[in-house]
């Protein structure tokens, strides 16, 4: 499939889309599913340790979650780079 002007704009676009909403939230709290898995691919620390708190809290807070806080400077970088993908998409000929 060969990209054209239309092709680029829309990345160009959600790129900005998707900076912006970087920018605007501070963290983002992931499901059981993707919390195990990253705990799976980074090996850390276990998800849920067996001690007497820990069943405690699972009682009250059954999912073990991560929270993922992305620094500030990828939400700019990516509306950046939206923008010049953007800009780009003008510069191409119609087909």
């Amino acid at each position: 499939m060969k990209f054209t002007r239309n092709h680029y704009f829309l990345i160009g676009i959600l790129l900005i889309l998707f900076g912006i909403q970087f920018r605007l939230v501070d963290s983002f709290v992931i499901n059981e599913r993707c919390t195990r898995a990253l705990d799976r691919v980074m090996r850390k620390t276990p998800v849920a340790s067996n001690d007497a708190f820990s069943a405690f809290a699972m009682q009250v807070h059954p999912n073990p979650t991560k929270r993922v806080q992305p620094p500030r400077w990828i939400g700019a970088a990516m509306v950046v780079s939206g923008i010049v993908v953007t800009l780009h998409s003008f510069a191409l000929r119609r087909s």
